[in-house]
């Protein structure tokens, strides 16, 4: 089976994941209906120590050939899940043979894919570009890096060629983050590994943000309007006196590359109470801790003015920044680059405007970087990637394999 057959095959399996279920492992049961294909798949593959647990997590082996058996191990790591942030259901793919680089209609919508807004559609000129109908987003993001996977190995696999060992590992909801939550080192004892889950198909990735969240909770006092003289708090005209504070200029729109930002995510209330909900992000670890302190800097301020107790802020930590890891493992970062050569591109490396299961993995004790899978426009209906793309990338994997690190 080829990448495009395999692709086009996992993403007709809806594997959405859930938000509001996110304190279980699926968070939706519907992932183990792929989780339960590529154990099959990969059982029907002759690999070996093949698992599926009752998390949804598929791990697998393929075993070193006998002249590299003494090498570092490598895993392959991509997540079943596809982003609650748009339908995953009823994928419609549309596919566009000898694209011819310019703006494509979605015939499901007829909104316009276009080269505007993504550029690198004009790169794509003369291939097979597979896109969305406009109504769900495609899933390219994972399934793309999961169908490369495979299909590398199996590749790798049939063609006798001698390689290191390789593990392989397939998570649930890492779109909602908790993909690499119940990772198990036991079943995937390996060295190093990459997560198969960006857009550039010469792209290895070992930089990301600092996250946390934020909530704001206010209370407020909440009287008849006629008789509120110097009785009434109002929590929701508070919160919006606390989002006017933050800086205009660090928003996700007004960023980019190492810029870090606040974001609004929710905010709701009324007169009694309002609930203000912040991610905050920055690649930087001094400036990504100012931003913290800022917000502690609001609330304060906020109380001395309406009273203690008006303002609650509670900060949470989410991920670390993989870089203070990957610096210590530069050797797993060439090896990608080499791999990426080797297909006639040169390999980018850019900060990551996110996170990846790669980076709790990495401080976790699994250095971890990503790599791109070709795919683009992802979590909406302009979601695209290319056949030869995926090729490539299938490439690029089996050159990592077949050159062990020592």
């Amino acid at each position: 089976m080829d990448v495009k057959t395999r692709f086009l095959k996992y993403i007709d399996i809806h594997t959405t994941s859930n938000e509001e279920t996110a304190d279980q492992v699926p968070s939706a049961e519907r992932e183990f209906d792929l989780a339960k294909v590529l154990r099959d798949e990969m059982i029907e593959m002759g690999l070996s120590d093949v698992t599926m647990t009752d998390h949804a997590y598929v791990y697998g082996l393929l075993p070193a050939t006998d002249d590299q058996k003494d090498t570092k191990s490598v895993c392959l790591i991509s997540h079943l899940d596809t982003a609650p942030d748009y339908s995953g259901e009823n994928v419609k793919p549309q596919i566009i043979e000898n694209y011819n680089g310019e703006d494509v209609t979605l015939p499901g919508t007829g909104a316009t894919l276009s080269v505007k807004d993504f550029p690198e559609l004009k790169d794509m000129k003369g291939r097979t570009l597979i896109t969305t109908d406009g109504t769900t987003l495609l899933g390219a993001d994972d399934k793309a890096g999961i169908a490369e996977i495979m299909t590398a190995v199996y590749e790798l696999k049939e063609s006798g060629k001698s390689h290191g060992p390789v593990y392989i590992c397939f998570t649930p909801d890492e779109e909602i983050g908790s993909g690499a939550a119940l990772f198990d080192k036991e079943l995937c004892p390996a060295d190093f590994a990459f997560t198969v889950d960006g857009d550039y198909e010469g792209e290895v990735a070992y930089e990301n943000f600092n996250a946390a969240s934020a909530k704001f909770e206010i209370k407020g006092v909440n009287v008849h309007p006629g008789e509120a003289k110097d009785i009434m708090v109002n929590a929701g005209l508070i919160g919006c006196e606390i989002a006017m504070m933050l800086p205009a200029d660090q928003t996700p729109a007004n960023t980019e590359g190492r810029e870090g930002f606040f974001h609004l995510i929710e905010m709701s209330g009324e007169v009694a109470k309002a609930t203000l909900v912040y991610i905050i992000r920055d690649h930087d670890a001094k400036k990504f801790q100012e931003k913290k302190d800022f917000l502690t800097e609001v609330a304060s301020k906020m109380n001395e003015k309406y009273g203690e107790g008006t303002v609650t802020l509670t900060i949470t930590d989410s991920y670390e920044n993989m870089i203070s890891v990957m610096e210590n493992h530069m050797d797993v970062i060439e090896l990608a680059q080499s791999a990426i050569r080797s297909v006639g591109l040169e390999p980018i490396s850019r900060p990551v405007r996110g996170g990846t299961d790669g980076a709790q993995l990495s401080f976790r004790g699994l250095p971890c970087p990503n790599l791109g899978t070709g795919g683009y426009g992802f979590h909406g209906p302009f979601e695209h990637i290319t056949v030869e793309s995926m090729e490539t990338v299938v490439e690029i994997l089996k050159n990592i394999c077949e050159n062990p690190l020592h």
